[in-house]
């Protein structure tokens, strides 16, 4: 699918809900993708007569990651686009994973929103790295939520996450560049097969059609069928809900010890994203040893990831 400014101008207004003169901020890595959205947000932003920033992230993993940095402020700045270098705190950088950098990375880009009153971050994610998410989240046996992978719009500490670019291949944001001759740099982490995803994305490049196909449809169906999963879901919580407010919930402990464990799954991670602003939830693990200790006879307290989990004779009470 063809990509032009004309046509994301359209796409943005058609989907997506704004202010009259928007401030917006992109997140900026120098590669090809993020590349290619910086300049299509800014002919949006062109558009709307409103503000916008490029946030570019020094992890402190690679040895040239400040130099890159400098160099693509040099190349916006000659394109009269402002930036904004971020940079990871040294003790935030033990593990050097790219989980690790995930969470640096969304911290830093979030929090400087937030300080600065934007409430819209756009991500260069695109429909390959989304499949991409899809058989890395299928081979760690996540469940039908988490299969269909990363959204268009999301929240995430108070600030909506907005991904445009998930209808578009990786070729599609290559030849608008060329097109446009924007420059961009690459990241030699991509190709590095001591992490998961590049081994996935290498699987991608050599299978067959067939294969591909396949997985798309598979993908396809999981897309399909999530809207009335989620709606599911959210019916049986509203069900289930005793009393609400912005710091607990409280839910009927024999209800919930009813639910079967995918359920469960999906409920108690709906309850945790809404007190925590939509943050993400902790991991599946950890959620099915509180299902195991709530199902238990003597349950009285659990903590998972901040959120405090008491029993109240027949009452279960989640909050912050």
């Amino acid at each position: 699918m063809k990509i032009t400014n004309k046509e994301f101008i359209k796409n943005i207004e058609k989907k997506y809900s704004f202010e009259k003169k928007p401030s917006v901020a992109v997140a900026v890595s120098g590669g090809p993708d993020s590349m290619s959205l910086l300049f299509l947000v800014n002919a949006f932003i062109k558009y709307k007569k409103g503000k916008l920033i490029a946030l570019i992230v020094d992890h402190r993993i690679r040895k040239k990651s400040k130099e890159e940095a400098k160099y693509i402020t040099t190349y916006l700045d000659k394109n009269n686009i402002h930036s904004q270098i971020l940079t990871v705190n040294k003790d935030n950088v033990s593990k050097k994973s790219m989980n690790e950098a995930r969470n640096n990375r969304y911290t830093l880009l979030t929090d400087f929103c937030v300080k600065n009153n934007i409430f819209h971050l756009f991500i260069a994610h695109h429909k390959d790295d989304n499949l991409e998410t899809f058989l890395n989240r299928k081979i760690s046996g996540s469940d039908f939520y988490g299969l269909k992978s990363m959204s268009k719009l999301s929240l995430y500490n108070k600030v909506c996450i907005i991904r445009p670019l998930l209808n578009f291949s990786k070729e599609a944001l290559l030849n608008y560049n060329k097109k446009n001759k924007i420059e961009y740099i690459n990241d030699p982490s991509n190709f590095n097969l001591d992490y998961t995803r590049p081994i996935i994305r290498n699987f991608l490049k050599k299978s067959d059609h067939k294969t591909i196909k396949e997985i798309n449809k598979d993908f396809d169906t999981i897309l399909f069928y999530s809207p009335y999963f989620i709606q599911m879901i959210f019916e049986i919580l509203f069900k289930n809900i005793v009393k609400i407010d912005s710091k607990k919930i409280i839910v009927g402990h024999d209800n919930m010890k009813n639910l079967n464990e995918i359920n469960s799954e999906n409920f108690i991670r709906r309850i945790y994203q809404f007190l925590f602003y939509g943050s993400n939830a902790p991991r599946s693990k950890k959620i099915r040893i509180l299902i195991n200790e709530i199902k238990k006879f003597n349950f009285k307290y659990f903590n998972i990831r901040g959120m405090i989990v008491k029993k109240n004779d027949d009452f279960l009470t989640f909050s912050r």
